[in-house]
């Protein structure tokens, strides 16, 4: 299996909050709140482990509550590579609704410093050419700027790494100018990155082509339960997911990225390898938590995923 790097800029620790159904003013009685070490990269960083890649997690991390991630860390095997900044990592809170609804209300991260980022910097000119490819997920702390995030790819890229970017945002757009190697937006997230709506299958196939004119080389764009489409210069495949029982739709996004990714790498077929992710995040959005569960489930997720091949006139 690979060695991957997952770059998490601003972790964050998940508070999960589940109850029937939320009134807005009102007391709402809920269930035992379950908390995360989590953040994009974090989450992506389980799942590779469950299937079976060697991980190592960086990105800042706040010096007074380490402890829930250093945990995950230790139980998980991950080399440890996080620097660690003044005050606290944030928190994000999510309100999971027993209809899959949830709602997110997300903190700003620590303010990282001009030295945090050039230690960040040299910590990865030490460590990243020893793995296969390198996961640079999420949001963006204070202090970090989107033109940064885009020198920090173009400085993997240099080092003939396959960098995989997911973000939003500013972030998202400055990052796509970097050319990386994967790219996985949802419709929301590369709508906002280029300006226009991509909510048919003609706009994104549009926006696919534009992409790969500029040097990325597999396009993948989610859209929730309604599926996902990818698209490199030999791929344009779309997969729908199963209908399943939501807990919550916190980490799908990232399990699929996942997913991709360990297709990619392995070798596996195209058909196979957007089945096989699309499945994860299926069973994603069916727990609180991240990580593959249950094989068995997986495999019978996996037989009902739709994977068709799209044209693209």
């Amino acid at each position: 299996m690979a060695r991957i790097l997952c770059i998490t800029l601003n972790p964050a620790l998940d508070v999960t909050v589940r109850m029937p159904h939320l009134v807005p003013g009102e007391v709402n009685r809920c269930q035992p709140l379950i908390t995360h070490a989590a953040g994009k990269g974090v989450n992506v960083a389980q799942v590779l482990a469950d299937l079976g890649h060697t991980v190592t997690v960086s990105g800042f991390l706040g010096e007074q509550n380490p402890h829930a991630f250093e945990a995950l860390f230790a139980r998980r095997g991950f080399a440890d590579a996080f620097i660690r900044v003044p005050g606290e990592t944030r928190s994000n809170i999510k309100l999971a609704e027993d209809d899959g609804r949830v709602t997110d209300l997300n903190g700003p991260g620590p303010q990282v410093s001009e030295l945090a980022q050039q230690a960040l910097l040299d910590k990865l000119d030490q460590i990243a050419s020893a793995h296969d490819a390198v996961v640079v997920a999420g949001s963006l702390p204070c202090g970090v700027s989107a033109q940064w995030l885009r020198a920090l790819l173009l400085r993997l890229k240099a080092m003939g790494l396959k960098v995989v970017l997911d973000s939003s945002g500013e972030a998202l757009k400055e990052g796509l100018s970097a050319g990386p190697w994967l790219v996985k937006p949802n419709t929301e997230e590369l709508g906002g990155a280029l300006a226009c709506a991509v909510d048919s299958l003609a706009a994104q196939v549009g926006a696919a082509t534009q992409l790969l004119a500029q040097g990325i080389e597999h396009v993948v764009i989610s859209d929730g339960a309604q599926g996902v489409n990818w698209f490199s210069r030999h791929v344009a495949l779309q997969a729908v997911p199963p209908k399943v029982r939501v807990a919550s739709t916190v980490g799908a996004g990232d399990s699929l990225l996942a997913g991709m990714l360990h297709g990619l790498i392995s070798g596996h077929s195209p058909e196979q390898t957007l089945r096989t992710a699309t499945a994860i995040a299926a069973m994603a959005v069916t727990q609180i938590g991240f990580g593959i569960s249950d094989a068995v489930q997986l495999a019978l997720l996996e037989s009902r995923v739709n994977v068709r091949h799209l044209t693209k006139e």
